[in-house]
């Protein structure tokens, strides 16, 4: 757990610059419920942050804008018994989040029409159906 949280290749974010939280889980248990502390917070400031470049910061800012409370985000793992197991869920959550706001934005889609061939067989498609409906009226005569 001392090691960093490796978001990419490129990209890991020392564990100084990550804070965990212990809390109790929520819901039903037996005997140990009361006395462990098996929830997991784990935090990171995104805003302030030396470990990430600027660019890549920017956009994950940008993406992640409603997850953050000035800068910081935070991700809980509580759905684990296990105290340890909940902050491995946390770090591959929080991992995953920062990997999707930090990758590159997706090809920009080249405008294309359809060919005269596709405009030809959708109308005759259309003219078949139609011709179908057609059949299967039963006139008032």
């Amino acid at each position: 757990m001392d090691d960093g949280l490796r978001v990419t290749d490129r990209l890991v974010v020392p564990a100084v610059e990550l804070r965990e939280r212990f809390s109790r889980s929520s819901g039903p248990g037996g005997q140990g419920v009361n006395t462990t502390d098996s929830r997991v917070e784990l935090s990171f400031d995104l805003g302030r942050s030396p470990s990430v470049p600027e660019t890549l910061r920017e956009r994950a800012l940008t993406r992640l804008a409603g997850r953050l409370v000035d800068g910081v985000l935070t991700v809980t793992a509580s759905e684990h018994r296990a105290q340890l197991a909940n902050r491995e869920a946390a770090r591959e959550r929080m991992a995953a989040l920062l990997r999707e706001a930090v990758a590159p934005p997706p090809k920009a889609r080249r405008p294309t029409r359809p060919s005269r061939g596709a405009k030809e067989r959708r109308l005759a498609e259309k003219k078949r159906q139609s011709q179908r409906k057609r059949d299967r009226r039963v006139d008032g005569d």
